[in-house]
């Protein structure tokens, strides 16, 4: 009996780190919630190419052709109405095949891109969350490293790039 509720305890303690995602952090290395009313307002009361870090959840609604290197995709918000386009820098590894519908957490720089710049058009979602991959180069003024969780699988985070992202599962 002993054997079996110690086993029950372990098993259970470990399960609180599976799908568990890194800490998303901001320039100032303080911890970000999930903030989808946020970043929304954001996305209708800041002027394009406004700047900040943002961490958001939501299911893929659009896909997006590949640009130079980079994959985009949107997502709509799970709670809110609305969402973003996320950019992601292929060179930090694979994402698995995107498809309608998949869960995905983003933490990453946010600009709000409702006009064309002089270098990158319009987002049709009004807003981008990119380096949603980890930073190489840490240090002063330096992007924080992002990440992408994708149907509880974490991407973003092999600098070398190439590598077929694994399940996020820490047991």
């Amino acid at each position: 009996m002993n054997r079996f509720v110690l086993l029950l305890l372990v098993l259970l303690g470990q399960s609180s780190l599976v799908n568990a995602s890194p800490q998303c952090l901001n320039r100032a290395g303080q911890n970000l919630a999930i903030d989808n009313n946020s970043t929304l307002s954001m996305e209708q009361t800041t002027p394009n190419q406004y700047t900040t870090q943002a961490h958001v959840v939501g299911v893929i609604s659009d896909i997006y052709p590949d640009h130079n290197g980079h994959q985009h995709f949107a997502i709509s918000f799970t709670g809110v109405t609305g969402g973003i386009e996320v950019v992601y820098n292929a060179g930090f590894g694979d994402l698995p095949d995107l498809n309608i519908g998949m869960t995905v957490e983003a933490c990453g720089e946010y600009i709000t891109s409702n006009a064309a710049t002089a270098q990158y058009p319009a987002s049709p979602m009004g807003a981008i969350i990119h380096w949603v991959h980890k930073n190489p180069n840490q240090g002063a003024g330096a992007h924080p490293s992002g990440y992408l969780v994708i149907n509880g699988v974490l991407c973003g985070q092999d600098v070398g790039g190439g590598s077929r992202p694994q399940a996020f599962n820490f047991l």
